[in-house]
């Protein structure tokens, strides 16, 4: 076994998704890389270290055993990468992660957002016909100014075939230096030859906010995905240029289902709605001094009103800004409790590439909340799907004070200042989504057309072609169930047909401006005006009485 001794230490705190993969996207939240020593010093570590080489070499001996008498041969990799180090912090917590090499070097470009290539998202092999299609390309990309669509379905890079290689192995080949040419040979619904498109490869940025737009004049909606190295800088983009063209009314930030990600830039965000010198977050553990963030430059004076969409998937970094905001009664969190993450994880960079994330610290809200959610006795399942039950009563749960005396509680998420009914599928729409019945219709849609305008509505008769679409591929759809769904069938081809063609942001825009709990947070803007006004008097009033 290799004995590794330097690490390349960054603290962090770890979203939900790094842990869970692909299911939630990877999230890593950096603030600060040093280099570090492994191993114990001292005389007074002497018998922890014993124990530590006793344990090391009853390991030894049982792998040993293990490659010499297992049925077939043992990849070393393998039973220590995916088995022995991930089963060891498993007993710790749900969020302490091991990644090979190719896993964190995938972690650290996804929470960097940036990279050299065409500009597009590969999904999935399809198993049908081992190839990798385009899930999406991203806005203002040589692929997506070429065209590439999703669905697209890719035969060959550069001539050569990609039958039977991964989509990693695929999206290698699709990167390159910065100016390089590469052709994408795609197969389209339609088209009975191939579509060459010639790229030239560019500096990719994976933008964090993938949605934003006026819902009324002066009043903004921002969806942010998540919270990567050039997240504030993408936020404060935004906010200037609507200050630049007035007054802003109002800002709806739509956290629902951000997975958390860079601690810095979790900071920084939240200091575009603070006021300078006001607590961001805190952290300590069993060997790590407190660190308290504050807003290092502060809004400025503008205390526009604000609210923060949740859901149950909302943690980490999200809940950061959550809780800042919240505690601070600088604007109203909507929605529902969120998902509780108040671990803070140092990521270690090995020598051989790999990547480990440990727990070593909790982090408190600037009421002092710790929001960590329980999971001692649960599954990983449970811990990370099922939140209702896991949730502790408010009776049960650590009782703080915002700054104006509101009442708020630890111990399980950011509970929601305002809560929304969480919006579900019904059977009939989940077994639509499960078959990506929507992105392969439009395939066939846009197939038969040169394109639509973005203004385009689906009628009575678009719900029918989609019914029919469906039949071809042997799926007979209720009319009593077509019926009771046909707004939504509307409203999901829409946003299908308008994000590939004119891009993500467009197309969420479709779906926002129907969204329920869109539309009942900009009700409530004038309600976060006013809770944000009267904390700032009994602020002034505090600092006057010192």
């Amino acid at each position: 076994m290799k004995k590794l001794r330097t690490l390349l230490i960054v603290v962090t705190v770890m979203g939900v998704g790094a842990f869970v993969g692909a299911q939630f996207g990877p999230a890593v939240e950096a603030t600060s890389v040093a280099a570090a020593s492994v191993g114990a010093s001292g005389n007074g570590a002497d018998n922890g270290e014993a124990e530590i080489q006793n344990d090391l070499r009853e390991f030894a001996r049982v792998y040993s055993l293990v490659e010499t008498n297992y049925a077939a041969p043992v990849n070393a990799s393998t039973a220590i990468y995916n088995g022995a180090i991930p089963g060891m912090l498993r007993q710790l917590d749900p969020h302490s992660n091991f990644w090979d090499p190719k896993g964190f070097a995938k972690m650290m470009e996804d929470q960097e957002g940036r990279y050299s290539g065409v500009g597009m998202l590969i999904g999935a092999v399809d198993a049908r016909n081992n190839q990798s299609r385009v899930v999406q390309p991203f806005e203002g990309t040589p692929a997506f100014k070429a065209g590439i669509r999703p669905w697209d379905l890719i035969m060959a890079v550069d001539g050569k075939s990609t039958v039977g290689l991964s989509t990693d192995q695929v999206a290698n080949m699709l990167k390159g230096p910065k100016g390089s040419t590469v052709q994408v040979s795609v197969q389209r619904v339609g088209h009975e030859n191939l579509l060459n498109f010639n790229l030239v490869r560019a500096d990719v940025q994976h933008n964090s906010v993938d949605s934003n737009y006026t819902i009324e004049p002066g009043v903004y909606y921002i969806h942010l995905t998540g919270f990567t190295d050039t997240s504030t800088s993408e936020m404060a983009a935004i906010l200037n240029h609507a200050l630049d063209n007035g007054a802003i009314k109002g800002v709806v930030l739509e956290l629902r289902g951000n997975p958390g990600g860079v601690l810095l830039q979790a900071q920084g965000i939240a200091d575009l709605f603070l006021a300078k010198d006001q607590v961001i977050v805190s952290d300590h553990g069993r060997n790590s001094p407190e660190q308290v963030m504050t807003a290092t430059h502060g809004n400025g004076g503008n205390d526009f009103p604000l609210v923060i969409l949740v859901d149950n998937m909302t943690a980490s970094a999200a809940e950061i800004v959550s809780g800042a905001v919240q505690d601070h009664d600088r604007g109203l969190i909507a929605g529902q409790t969120t998902f509780g993450k108040g671990l803070v994880q140092s990521v270690m960079r090995l020598q051989d590439g790999t990547g480990l994330a440990l727990t070593t610290a909790h982090y408190y809200t600037p009421s002092g909340r710790l929001i960590q959610r329980p999971y001692e006795g649960l599954s990983l399942y449970d811990y990370f799907y099922v939140h209702d039950q896991n949730q502790a009563p408010a009776a049960k749960r650590e009782v703080k004070m915002t700054d104006t005396g509101r009442t708020v509680y630890g111990g399980g998420g950011i509970t929601p200042d305002v809560m929304l009914p969480a919006e579900h599928l019904n059977d009939f729409q989940q077994m639509i989504l499960d078959r990506t019945a929507f992105i392969e219709f439009t395939d066939n849609f846009l197939g038969k057309r040169d394109t639509v305008p973005q203004t385009w509505l689906p009628d009575d008769s678009t719900v029918r072609d989609f019914v029919a679409f469906l039949a071809g591929q042997h799926v007979e759809l209720k009319p009593a169930d077509v019926a009771a769904n046909s707004a939504w069938l509307k409203q999901q081809i829409r946003f299908s047909v308008v994000s590939t063609l004119y891009g993500l942001n467009d197309g969420r825009k479709t779906l926002m401006q129907v969204d329920p709990e869109v539309a009942k947070a900009v009700t409530l803007l004038p309600q976060a005006q006013a809770l944000e006004a009267h904390a700032r008097a009994v602020l002034a009033a505090r600092q006057a009485a010192h």
